[in-house]
């Protein structure tokens, strides 16, 4: 086990493991923004560089700096490290510079994108956007097209996460697509316009951070903090068969797969749980998922709340604002 501080907040944590994982560790407004990394996919990280802090001291051993902000994503602690994030205005003018650089050809579709409520480039761009651009070329643009029958892709939004490629090569056998070209000119797309048609393709719409790949089956039905989102689950020989019901009334608009704090999925979903069941009675309705209340699908969801482990979550963050050591984060307030 190794010792290091992150913004004045000191955390143990398994050798080997990043500079986010253990400001994770840590939780709240610590950690760092990620818009590549994925934590159940191997090799990913690294390409967004949002993820930025400064590291004061190497380690107990090496005292000196890092000369250049790292990318905490892929940076591994060592023992007696010193990390700045949100207290360094250096890491948050260059998180602000990323930001306007991951803007610079991404369209304003926000008010009508199926991503819009779920997307973290929202998000990011909230938090550290700048209200204008200063960006004056034209900017790239691409048609939209179908990469099989349940997939849209825009590529004018994507950021070049290669979040979905590296979905395809870990959970399927046949990745027809990846990135075309280079520069400016780079493109997610298929070879020959094949079609990705697999099992295990809706998951790119998942872990998808912008709106670049969407689901045709969803597509302009509904905004999603209108729907009613609902933990459910069915025996399912291909996957685990756990999933969120967006719900309308009765009807079931989407299935997706369940997302933690951090946007990411730990267990992928088949297509025939995706878009094969979209009856309530297909079902088991374990009952209301828990959405984090900065979230917008928030809006007017009401669930009941622990109030032991709300005192515990309290009492955490006031130790937080003392500079005190503090434990794993806490699971969701929910009984």
């Amino acid at each position: 086990m190794v010792k290091l501080t992150i913004d004045g907040v000191e955390v143990q944590v398994a050798e080997g493991t990043t500079i986010l994982n253990a400001a994770r560790q840590i939780g709240g407004d610590l950690v760092p923004p990620a818009m590549c990394y994925y934590t159940s996919l191997k090799e990913t990280g690294g390409k967004c560089r949002v993820c930025l802090v400064k590291v004061a001291q190497t380690s107990t051993k090496d005292p000196r700096p890092m000369p250049k902000l790292v990318a905490s994503c892929r940076t591994n602690v060592m023992d007696g490290m010193v990390v700045h994030n949100i207290t360094s205005p250096e890491v948050l003018e260059a998180r602000k510079g990323v930001v306007e650089f991951l803007l610079i050809n991404h369209p304003l579709d926000c008010p009508i994108c199926d991503q819009a409520g779920e997307c973290d480039l929202q998000n990011l761009a909230y938090e550290h956007g700048a209200a204008g651009t200063r960006y004056e070329e034209d900017r790239r643009t691409f048609e939209k097209i179908d990469i099989g029958d349940k997939i849209k892709l825009h590529m004018t939004r994507c950021i070049l996460c290669y979040r979905c490629t590296f979905v395809a090569d870990q959970l399927t056998n046949d990745r027809v697509h990846g990135v075309l070209n280079r520069g400016d000119k780079s493109e997610i797309s298929t070879y020959i316009q094949k079609a990705i048609d697999n099992d295990y393709s809706g998951n790119m719409i998942d872990v998808c951070p912008v709106g670049a790949l969407t689901d045709n089956t969803f597509r302009f039905k509904s905004r999603v903090w209108f729907t009613k989102p609902l933990d459910a689950h069915r025996n399912c020989e291909k996957c685990c068969g756990k999933v969120v019901l967006f719900m309308k009334g009765d009807e079931v608009l989407r299935v997706s797969a369940r997302k933690d704090q951090y946007g990411e999925v730990r267990e992928f979903i088949c297509n025939e749980c995706r878009y094969g069941h979209k009856k309530l009675s297909d079902w088991n309705v374990e009952g209301p998922r828990h959405i984090d209340r900065n979230s917008v699908i928030s809006q007017n969801h009401y669930e009941q709340i622990d109030l032991t482990k709300l005192k515990k979550e309290i009492d955490r963050q006031i130790d937080f604002e003392k500079g005190k050591p503090l434990p794993q984060a806490n699971p969701p307030l929910l009984t």
